[in-house]
């Protein structure tokens, strides 16, 4: 059994100060991804006994940027998706092992008023095609803040956010696509009906008391991992940041 975490921390300094290596040390994940450290190499000092760590920085400082720790050492290590235009900001991790490949990413926003949205359009265009080319050698476990909300059972209020960043028909309409391409949402694979599971809350407007929340984290694998999964959790009780951990058993 292998056990994954996926958690976008919001800045890992600040997270650190809020009880992020005890919540670590907590979810004893076999492989741990965490999304928008907002740092660069030499800015923090994290002591993580028995993992190892691949860090992926962006080059504007205090932005994006991802990494990986895992218990076991990977055979190899790739940093982003081979595109020169989205791998200068830190986004992806895969680390390949004997049976599987893990990749982590941090999907961008597209922003308000969907400024950015041609940008995030090619940056899934180009992920799933990395994938899949991946998906073609081994399984795929694919997981990270892939920033938008799949389905209306999917955030608290579709009505009044369709259009909006994460909820606008382009940024669904590529996760159907992804899914299409022969992988699957884990979470809704075991839980397809579950209401009020989210990931993410603003803070505004008190939303994680009230779980007025979005879930735009994910665990998604290639669907020859579908009959191994075995568990799919959302830690709403990890506290630390304005998203929570995401986990995914694998009976691997």
């Amino acid at each position: 059994m292998k056990k994954f975490i996926s958690w976008n921390v919001n800045g890992l300094r600040a997270c650190v100060k809020k009880g992020f290596e005890e919540s670590f040390l907590a979810l004893d994940a076999d492989v741990f991804a965490i999304q928008e450290t907002k740092l660069q190499e030499g800015q923090i000092d994290l002591d993580l006994p028995g993992y190892h760590s691949y860090w992926h920085y962006a080059e504007k400082k205090g932005y994006s940027g991802t990494a990986v720790f895992t218990k076991e050492e990977p055979l190899s290590v790739f940093y982003g998706i081979d595109s020169p235009d989205h791998d200068c900001e830190g986004r992806t991790v895969t680390l390949e092992f004997p049976d599987y490949y893990f990749v982590t990413a941090y999907v961008p926003n597209a922003q308000p008023e969907l400024r950015r949205l041609p940008y995030r359009m090619d940056f899934e265009d180009k992920m799933r095609d990395y994938l899949s080319s991946l998906a073609g050698s081994k399984p795929v476990v694919y997981c990270g803040d892939l920033n938008v909300a799949h389905n209306e059972i999917d955030l608290k209020n579709p009505k009044t956010n369709v259009g909006n960043p994460g909820f606008s028909n382009e940024e669904r309409a590529k996760f159907t696509e992804l899914l299409g391409a022969g992988f699957t949402d884990t979470f809704r694979h075991l839980y397809p009906d579950v209401t009020d599971a989210y990931s993410w809350w603003s803070y505004r407007f008190r939303a994680r008391e009230n779980n007025a929340g979005w879930r735009i984290d994910y665990f998604v694998v290639s669907e020859d991992l579908n009959d191994k999964i075995t568990e799919a959790k959302i830690h709403t009780e990890i506290f630390g940041s304005d998203h929570c951990p995401v986990e995914l058993d694998l009976n691997l």
